[in-house]
């Protein structure tokens, strides 16, 4: 039986999508279907594409403050709901490690992305990560935020960077996600509307249960391969930007130094940039400072 071909579903209504999607002026919304998927796509700007990948527990408005910037300097910025997160809806509730990747090249052939820049924070780096590794030839450039290389070193100072984990591996139905969004992980206090907005489609069953398996299946596995050290094997060829907060304990710029020595042992281009007044949320806490950081490394490093 032949493959369904992908289809663009134009919706400009938010308060249409349940539950209603966060109104932020200028974003146009669509869904793309693939088979077995149909991804919540928001998209401002127009001109050379560039892809925003969420974190965890977030979505597309995520990126609200940091989108609107890079396409007024020239680019199509496409904020996509990656599988088990925001209001994309998929037949299936398995998720193993490159489930995502293989919904992203899916994405970028529906939309007829060639080639992207491609910034990503958190779980999404993880994605970001597999695509500039193994279909170097799709993306330009890279910035992963708030996460380190595959090629890092494990060290036991960085365990307490994955504390947060045991929570979302035993993840129960309706259990709060709120305090993942604690002064442990923000330099600048969340009003309570935005940890609503970034949790509202946590209301939904299949968003809801998709942790457990996003936790076991992607970052547990791939979290493995690079203590394994896999990525010290293989050659980073895509130009990437490292970006932390100063205040994201504890992925100091000593540590990261530490771990990370010699990247161009492991990389063509790598380098690592820090923010001030910025913890884990680096997007809530300094986005004028992301879209400047990402922007310029889109000039510098293409």
């Amino acid at each position: 039986m032949a493959t369904p071909e992908p289809r663009i579903i134009r919706s400009v209504d938010a308060t249409a999508w349940s539950p209603p999607l966060p109104d932020v002026p200028g974003f146009d919304h669509l869904v793309v279907e693939t088979p077995g998927l149909r991804t919540h796509v928001a998209t401002v700007g127009e001109g050379e594409p560039v892809v925003l990948l969420h974190g965890f527990p977030q979505h597309w408005w995520q990126w609200r403050a940091v989108a609107p910037v890079i396409a007024a300097r020239g680019y199509r910025v496409i904020c996509p709901d990656l599988r088990g997160a925001g209001w994309t809806v998929t037949d299936d509730p398995r998720i193993e490690r490159e489930t995502r990747l293989h919904d992203l090249l899916a994405l970028f052939d529906a939309l007829d992305i060639e080639r992207a820049h491609l910034v990503s924070h958190d779980m999404g780096a993880i994605t970001a990560m597999q695509l500039t590794y193994d279909h170097p030839e799709r993306v330009r450039t890279a910035v992963e935020l708030s996460v380190p290389p595959g090629f890092f070193t494990f060290s036991p100072k960085l365990a307490p960077g994955f504390r947060h984990l045991p929570r979302f591996i035993w993840h129960r139905p309706g259990a709060s996600l709120r305090s993942i969004f604690s002064e442990a992980y923000v330099a600048q206090p969340m009003s309570e509307a935005t940890i609503e907005a970034h949790l509202a489609p946590m209301s939904r069953p299949d968003i809801d249960g998709a942790v457990r398996p996003l936790t076991r299946g992607m970052i547990l596995p791939e979290a493995m391969r690079m203590s394994r050290g896999v990525y010290r094997r293989r050659r980073l060829t895509v130009p990437t930007l490292f970006v932390f907060g100063r205040r994201d304990r504890p992925w100091t710029e000593e540590l990261m130094g530490h771990v990370c020595r010699n990247p161009e042992r492991y990389a063509d281009r790598a380098e690592f940039a820090y923010v001030d007044n910025a913890a884990h949320f680096i997007t809530d806490d300094a986005p004028t400072a992301v879209a400047d950081l990402t922007t310029a490394w889109f000039e510098q490093a293409a």
